[in-house]
C-alpha cells in the first residue's frame, strides 16, 4: 500500500508548482513568473512601436538627449520629447535619469549633480552670491570630482560644438541665479554673462594653463579676492546695463538708431 506522502513523492514536480506559473525541468517555477520584475520591464509601455528598457535603451536615450540639448537648449527640451526622439516611455527616462537636470548632467557627461550644487548657492542670501558660486564652483573643480568636469569641458570644446557648453553655463547653472537678481527694468541675462566669462577665465587659468600664483592660490583666498567681482557684476551698478543695453532693446523695438534711443533713455 502507498502512503499519501509517498504518492506525493512520486508526483512530477509540475504538480507541487504554483497553479499559475510555469515551471522549468528542475521544477522550479519558471523565472518570467516572479513577482520581482525587472525595474525597467516595469517601465516597459504597452503601447506598440516603443523600445522595452533593455540593452541599448539608456545609450539611445542620451545620444537623443544631447541632440535635443543643443539643439533647442535646455527650457525648450522637455523629457518627452527626448522619450519620442529614443523611441521609449517618458517613464524610462525618468528611471534611469531622475529629473531633466539630472538627464542633462548624464549626456554631458558631469560627475556631479549641478542641482545639488545650485541649492547650495541660492541658499545665501543675494549679497553672498558672488562669493557663494566662487566657493562652490571652484570647489567642484579641486575635488575628486574634478578632472571629470575638466574632461567633459574640454570634450565640449574640442567637438567645435559649443552649443551644449553655453546651455550648460548659461541655462542649467546661471539661469536660477538671474531670475533671483532680475528686476523690471534689468534682465539680468548680461549681468550673469559677465559672471560666466569670469568663472571661465578662472577655469582656464587655475586648471587648464596653470596661471601661478592662481593655480595653487587656496580656495578661501580665491574666494576673497574674486568674489565682490563676481558680486559686482551681479548686483552692483553696470552703467551697460543701465543705458547700453536697454537703448539697444528699445531702438530694437522702434527701429530707431541705438544712439538716438539712448538719448531719450532716462538715467536712473
Amino acid at each position: 500500500m502507498t502512503t499519501g506522502s509517498e504518492d506525493g513523492a512520486r508526483r512530477s514536480p509540475r504538480a507541487n508548482a504554483p497553479e499559475s506559473g510555469r515551471v522549468t525541468r528542475t521544477g522550479r517555477p519558471d523565472p518570467a513568473d516572479s513577482e520581482v520584475a525587472d525595474p525597467a520591464e516595469d517601465e516597459r509601455p504597452g503601447r506598440s512601436g516603443r523600445r522595452p528598457g533593455r540593452s541599448g535603451a539608456k545609450e539611445t536615450i542620451l545620444a537623443a538627449a544631447r541632440a535635443r540639448f543643443a539643439e533647442n537648449g535646455f527650457d525648450k527640451t522637455s523629457i518627452r520629447a527626448v522619450a519620442t526622439d529614443a523611441g521609449v516611455d517618458p517613464a524610462l527616462v525618468h528611471h534611469y535619469f531622475g529629473t531633466k537636470q539630472q538627464l542633462f548632467a548624464a549626456a554631458i557627461q558631469l560627475p556631479f549633480d549641478p542641482e545639488a550644487t545650485l541649492r547650495t548657492i541660492l541658499g545665501v542670501p543675494k549679497d553672498e552670491l558672488g562669493k557663494s558660486i566662487l566657493r562652490e564652483v571652484v570647489g567642484i573643480w579641486d575635488s575628486p570630482a574634478g578632472p571629470g568636469v575638466i574632461a567633459s569641458f574640454r570634450s565640449m570644446l574640442a567637438s567645435g560644438d559649443l552649443s551644449l557648453a553655453r546651455t550648460f553655463v548659461l541655462e542649467v547653472v546661471l539661469e536660477r541665479v538671474r531670475l533671483r537678481i532680475a528686476t523690471p527694468e534689468d534682465d539680468g541675462r548680461a549681468r550673469v554673462a559677465f559672471v560666466a566669462s569670469q568663472m571661465m577665465g578662472v577655469l582656464v587659468a587655475r586648471k587648464l594653463v596653470g596661471v601661478e600664483p592662481l593655480a595653487s592660490m587656496p580656495l578661501p583666498a580665491l574666494v576673497a579676492a574674486v568674489g565682490p567681482t563676481l558680486q559686482r557684476y551681479l548686483t552692483g551698478p553696470l552703467d551697460i546695463v543701465g543705458e547700453d543695453v536697454e537703448s539697444e532693446r528699445a531702438a530694437d523695438i522702434s527701429g530707431m538708431d541705438p544712439k538716438q534711443s539712448a538719448k531719450r533713455t532716462p538715467r536712473r
